[in-house]
């Protein structure tokens, strides 16, 4: 073709090429006119053929069922446009240039499609649930309004019977109404009938008494003029008493008789009276409401104020100690510590730290000074110079406490305790190392007060309590535990509830009820338990290595301290004093038998002598006393004789014992 493209679709007649075309140079205009002179009868390009011919023969071979339909057909345009592309290497960046831009265009397109594709599917789903929602809708309704159809149907029907009904009634009403009427016309006639028959009965009544009358002129002794003339004026009379009679009838219809007229009145009394007693009731209520309001404000103001108070005291006061501290710092660790804090408050955690930290120092002591030959030194404790520390575990002290009890128990008590307790080392370690033991033993003591057997040896040892407390707690323990032993038939060390509440009330019987509860509980019963479960009362009165107690005996010797102490409060009530005034021998005898008839002259006696140190020997007998005779300060009668072994003897209701 000379190096040009082919004219032949710009004037061919089946030509596919647009006429709008633009051309791309001057040429081409030029050439334009010589294009159109040439004859229509030129055939097509062989290349354009080819071209045409690919371009059919893979559109047939498409397959046009599928849902990508568009994209394939699109392919052969495509693999044409390369070619025309490759074979026209001049137009080829122009022809590149758009075939990409187009091929941009169509992947952009694409990725339209293909984001909307999701909403397609969502919209089709949506659309889908909305047409379920209206027939269900429609479904609803319908069935709603063949409902209200049916209803309207009923009501309707119900409205047809009520009319009928109304009909009916009406009707009724009316003949009811017409046979009324006719009933009232006939009572209406009957009624008058009856009043001219009875006028008619009383004429002839009268004419029947006029005519007695006349036949019987001897009755009177008068004309008939003058019986005539009465006669009318009985009938005035008649008259006007029936007239008086219907006046009164009038008058008084309505009046009660007496007799409902008093009943009446009385209930109207009783009744009265009963509001008076409500009013009363009543006044009285409102002042108390009244009172109570006051109450209730001064409560309120008192709250208040507390509250204040409370606010301020927790502002001011220190915060309570953190004890959980002690754990690292005691020895034996965090077990020890939960050991040594169960069940005690903080007071009594002050006294275990301070043992904890006295025992520590009281351990890198190697010796001890003495306390000299003073007055005020305890015997067994006089020494000049330097003890050796002995440095005995907890347990060792316990147990040479225990032999010292033993061995007081064994011989005959002549000698006071601080005294004996110095024979009894002595003889134990030798007459050399007593006081060092003396010292040793003493300071160990003084500093476990929380240690049951050191803190009672201690309090004896110092004169502070009487050796008859500890010798009668001792006993009184022995004492149960044969109880329980006699009670346990099988001798298996076990016994029921049952026993050992049996045996508690017989040992203890004038202990209240809620005390033998209380030490049931701590030997272990509790309010689920049944009175056939098992004790091993044997456990009860074990005792650790460091000599502290079960339970059940710490209980039993909080219950004698606390009766003591009801016992003498008791005793001070009775003698009506205050504790700085001073009371006389007789007066504190009295006040005791009193409180307790059931006390016997010996019993008696030792508790004289105690609180007025005494000998038992010296006490005058009852009845010889000298009011002005022997006195002492009520507050240090009180305190000797808590310091022995005094407990009631007996009910306060009982008579005293001979």
């Amino acid at each position: 073709i000379g190096g040009q493209l082919s004219p032949w679709p710009t004037y061919t007649s089946g030509q596919t090429i647009l006429h709008n075309r633009k051309p791309c140079s001057y040429d081409y205009r030029k050439r334009a006119g010589s294009w159109q002179k040439q004859p229509l009868g030129i055939t097509k390009p062989r290349y354009l053929e080819q071209l045409e011919n690919y371009l059919h023969k893979e559109l047939l071979l498409l397959d046009l069922s599928t849902d990508s339909t568009q994209e394939l057909r699109l392919q052969p345009y495509r693999e044409i446009f390369e070619f025309f592309i490759e074979d026209f290497k001049t137009y080829k960046p122009l022809l590149s240039s758009i075939k990409n831009a187009y091929e941009v265009m169509l992947a952009h397109q694409r990725e339209k499609i293909r984001a909307l594709e999701p909403l397609k599917a969502k919209l089709i789903t949506v659309n889908e649930d909305c047409n379920e929602r209206i027939l269900a809708m429609r479904a609803e309704e319908r069935y709603e309004i063949s409902m209200l159809k049916r209803e309207k149907m009923n009501l309707l029907k119900l409205i047809d019977k009520k009319n009928e009904e109304k009909i009916s009634l009406q009707s009724e009403v009316s003949k009811l109404r017409k046979n009324l009427a006719e009933e009232y016309l006939r009572y209406l006639s009957e009624r008058d009938a009856r009043k001219i028959l009875i006028a008619d009965l009383n004429e002839l009544r009268y004419q029947r008494e006029d005519m007695s009358l006349a036949q019987s002129p001897g009755i009177w002794g008068e004309d008939p003029v003058k019986l005539t003339l009465a006669l009318k004026m009985t009938r005035q009379d008649l008259t006007r008493t029936q007239m008086e009679l219907n006046t009164m009838k009038a008058n008084f219809g309505d009046v009660v008789p007496r007799r409902d007229f008093e009943m009446q009145e009385k209930t109207n009394k009783d009744l009265q009276e009963q509001l008076d007693s409500l009013r009363s009731d009543y006044e009285e209520v409102c002042k108390e409401h009244e009172i109570l309001l006051q109450l209730h404000m001064t409560t309120l103001k008192e709250r208040d104020r507390f509250h204040s108070e409370l606010q301020e005291i927790q502002r001011t006061s220190t915060p309570r100690p953190d004890w959980s501290k002690c754990e690292d710092v005691v020895a034996g660790g965090p077990d020890r510590w939960q050991m040594l804090a169960e069940g005690k408050n903080s007071d009594q955690l002050v006294d275990v730290l301070l043992e904890e930290i006295g025992e520590g120092l009281l351990r890198e002591k190697d010796f001890f000074p003495g306390l000299g030959y003073g007055e005020a030194i305890p015997p067994f404790l006089r020494f000049d110079g330097i003890v050796e520390n002995k440095k005995p575990t907890k347990k060792d002290v316990v147990n040479l406490l225990k032999d010292v009890w033993k061995q007081r128990l064994l011989e005959e008590q002549k000698e006071k305790f601080p005294d004996f307790f110095f024979s009894f080392l002595e003889h134990r370690f030798g007459p050399g190392e007593a006081m060092a033991w003396a010292y040793t033993i003493f300071e160990n003591i003084k500093l476990f007060r929380s240690n049951e057997v050191m803190s009672q040896f201690y309090a004896v040892l110092m004169g502070k309590r009487s050796e008859s407390v500890y010798i009668k707690q001792k006993e009184t323990v022995a004492q149960l535990l044969k109880e329980m032993t006699n009670a346990d038939s099988q001798n298996e060390g076990l016994i029921t509830m049952e026993n050992l509440s049996t045996v508690l009330k017989s040992t203890f019987p004038f202990k209240k009820e809620e005390k033998i509860q209380e030490l049931m509980e701590a030997g272990g019963w509790h309010p689920n338990s049944s009175n056939a479960d098992l004790l091993n009362y044997r456990s009860l009165f074990i005792e650790d290595e460091e000599g502290q107690s079960m339970p059940f005996v710490q209980k039993l010797w909080e219950q004698y301290m606390d009766e003591k102490d009801e016992y003498l409060e008791e005793l001070k009530q009775e003698l009506g004093l205050e504790l700085d005034d001073e009371v006389t021998l007789p007066k504190v005898r009295e006040a005791l038998m009193n409180i307790d008839p059931s006390l016997d002259k010996r019993t008696l006696n030792g508790y004289l002598s105690w609180a007025f140190q005494l000998p038992m020997t010296e006490l005058p007998e009852e009845g010889e006393e000298k009011e002005e005779g022997i006195v002492v300060q009520l507050k240090i009668a009180l305190q000797r004789l808590q310091m022995t072994d005094i407990r009631r003897m007996g009910s306060r209701e009982q008579e005293p014992a001979s």
